[in-house]
């Protein structure tokens, strides 16, 4: 991939940067060269991104070809957005606390030079901000008004970096970029850049570390370059073409936060923030199957008023649903009148509405993986030993039952039947649907974003094309992203 960094005046740009090409902003815009380029980053660091200046069009036309801006255009924006300053000022609140707590003074400028600032104890504040608004060198402005908070953020033109910084900013850009390089020079440039979303500490991850390797290899194998990110680097996301949530997501959370921007930043995202929303919450699943007459256990919307009819209508036991239950929490048993006032009022205290159904005792539970509105895997999910669920976590430790990855193919026809209608009616994302087969009927119990995919268990069939099935969708609707933007921005007339 190609590294530019574009200046205003190279003659009189101050700093000398190893293993990047130097690029006067007027050449960028209008030589045909650059128009030409893939894979390329563009680091804009002309001196003004004010509205139609030349820093404005270089992370404009950098858009329009294809090219990843650092800043984009969105980063210029939330600069100026005094919402956005307060909601960042919010969100960093203790950090920022912390960090200027020693300073004696009303007023306070930070320096932030590609994350970092010549003081060490500003580093973890100055790497967030970098995180949030995505620009090279930035200049952060504090007031305190009873406590401290983040009045103003700007860009740093060249021109302003004092002598005495300039040796440390050549320091931090060379170990900025290098970190960016290919391991080897030899390796086929990547087509695409895909972030993937992952936590190695959660401990009910969608994928184990063995699967997200297998992710990576599937994607450079289609010259996809992929990274892993992390909750820190969601100012970040604009570097790549896609991202890959592979946390368990929830509205209320980060992962939504980052489909969200992702989608607003023109990535093609999977689980996509409309899927999150659909598929985290089982009142809107339990309202949109019914609508669609998709066949469930019985199932009603229960609140305050209308608890005790749930075990009049649905029989002990009966199942409660939090609805953004997962991975087994946030559902619970309850085997007679007692339980389901005591259980049933303890999560209408964190929501609204919940969800009662009907208690469908199986032997296993049916997963269908479902991409593309094609099913790509297919599982039984066997209960938990002595337990009612496949995860037990009612022990000290978490006790899971065993599992049957079958081909697609030879899973019953109704069964898959069934799934595709109800992931259809959320997208044609990622899916994996939760089925209880009652001898020749087959019940949807839920639609999940965000499917278990792991190493030795879902990919137990199809092993390394699982991911290349996954890894394909993502080429093919970055492609066809990348085709739907393809209109042209012409250049200023300089």
């Amino acid at each position: 991939m190609h590294t530019l960094l574009i200046v205003d005046n190279p003659k009189i740009w101050p700093l000398d940067i190893k293993g990047v090409e130097i690029v006067p902003a007027r050449a960028y815009l209008t030589d045909p060269f650059y128009s030409t380029l893939r894979a390329t980053k563009v680091f804009n660091l002309c001196k003004s991104y004010r509205y139609q200046a030349s820093g404005y069009y270089v992370s404009l036309l950098a858009e329009a070809r294809g090219h990843k801006p650092v800043p984009k255009l969105t980063t210029i924006q939330d600069m100026k957005s005094q919402t956005l300053v307060r909601f960042v000022s919010d969100d960093l609140d203790r950090l920022i606390q912390q960090s200027l707590a020693p300073i004696q003074s009303d007023k306070f400028v930070l320096s932030i030079y590609f994350g970092k600032n010549l003081a060490k104890r500003y580093d973890r504040l100055s790497s967030q901000l970098f995180k949030m608004f995505s620009a090279p060198l930035l200049r952060a402005q504090f007031i305190y008004q009873k406590k401290w908070m983040l009045q103003s953020i700007n860009p740093i033109a060249g021109s302003e970096i004092p002598d005495s910084h300039r040796q440390f900013v050549i320091e931090k850009a060379e170990e900025f970029f290098a970190r960016r390089r290919p391991a080897t020079a030899k390796r086929q440039p990547a087509r695409f850049d895909l972030a993937i979303l992952f936590d190695p500490q959660e401990s009910d991850s969608p994928s184990d570390e063995k699967s997200i390797r297998r992710c990576i290899k599937a994607a450079n194998a289609l010259e996809m370059q992929v990274e892993l990110i992390g909750r820190d680097d969601y100012g970040r996301l604009a570097e790549f073409d896609a991202l890959f949530i592979r946390e368990t997501t929830n509205v209320n959370h980060h992962t939504y936060r980052f489909a969200r921007r992702a989608a607003f930043e023109g990535l093609v995202v999977i689980d996509d923030p409309e899927s999150i929303l659909k598929c985290t919450n089982k009142v809107f699943l339990a309202e949109l199957l019914e609508h669609h007459k998709i066949p469930t256990p019985k199932t009603m919307i229960v609140h305050k008023d209308n608890l005790e009819q749930a075990g009049e209508q649905l029989g002990y036991p009966c199942i409660l649903k939090k609805p953004d239950s997962s991975f087994s929490q946030g559902v619970e048993k309850a085997s007679d009148r007692a339980e389901l006032l005591d259980r049933g009022k303890r999560l209408l205290n964190d929501s609204e509405l919940i969800i009662a159904q009907q208690y469908v005792p199986t032997e296993y539970d049916w997963r269908i993986g479902i991409l593309d509105k094609t099913p790509i895997y297919a599982c039984k999910y066997y209960m938990a030993k002595n337990h009612w669920q496949i995860i037990n976590r009612t022990g000290k430790r978490k006790d899971e039952g065993v599992f049957e990855t079958m081909r697609v193919e030879d899973a019953p026809p109704k069964v898959l039947h069934a799934a595709l209608r109800a992931a259809n009616l959320i997208g044609d994302g990622l899916y994996g649907v939760d089925l209880k087969q009652v001898g020749s009927h087959y019940y949807v119990i839920e639609v999940n974003d965000n499917p278990s995919i792991n190493a030795g268990i879902e990919d137990k069939v199809l092993k390394d094309e699982l991911y290349l099935v996954i890894m394909r969708s993502f080429l093919r609707r970055i492609e066809r992203r990348k085709e739907g933007s393809g209109h042209r921005v012409e250049a200023p007339n300089l």
